[in-house]
């Protein structure tokens, strides 16, 4: 497969889990389960893959400075990885927030368009879920967070 197919097999699975935990949300165990389990898991496996596979291809790319990582992102196949890591972060992220509302009783309805932002700008709809969150239950103690 090219970079160009992984990417969009990747974008397609991810837009399926999210689409999961808009329209079935906690009302079934499987979406929180398939989008916080299983999913990130799968793109954690290609994540890691792809690293062994070209981490050595892109001289001077690292992590220490911008330009390291701007060097290591000229390679499309470590560039795919880091979006990979995002869709595997985000949806992770918009699990768990289904998962939080379910819990602290939040209606799914006010989830909605935190996982609309979290899958278009990832730390945005953390953000306005916490908002949300707050403006609900009063309090940020996440202590429920993992029933």
């Amino acid at each position: 497969m090219t970079a160009e197919q992984v990417f969009s097999l990747a974008n397609t699975t991810a837009l399926l889990g999210w689409l999961l935990l808009v329209i079935l949300g906690p009302r079934r165990w499987v979406a929180p389960f398939i989008t916080g389990a299983i999913l990130p898991l799968l793109f954690a496996v290609l994540y890691a893959s792809l690293l062994a596979a070209h981490w050595g291809d892109t001289p001077g790319g690292g992590f220490g400075s911008l330009a390291q990582v701007s060097a290591l992102f000229s390679n499309r196949w470590l560039l795919l990885a880091g979006w990979v890591h995002y869709l595997a972060f985000d949806l992770f992220i918009g699990s768990w927030q289904v998962r939080d509302a379910r819990t602290n009783g939040i209606p799914h309805w006010f989830v909605i368009p935190c996982l609309i932002l979290t899958f278009l700008l990832g730390p945005t709809g953390l953000l306005l879920y916490f908002v949300v969150r707050v403006a609900r239950i009063r309090s940020l103690r996440l202590e429920n967070a993992a029933r």
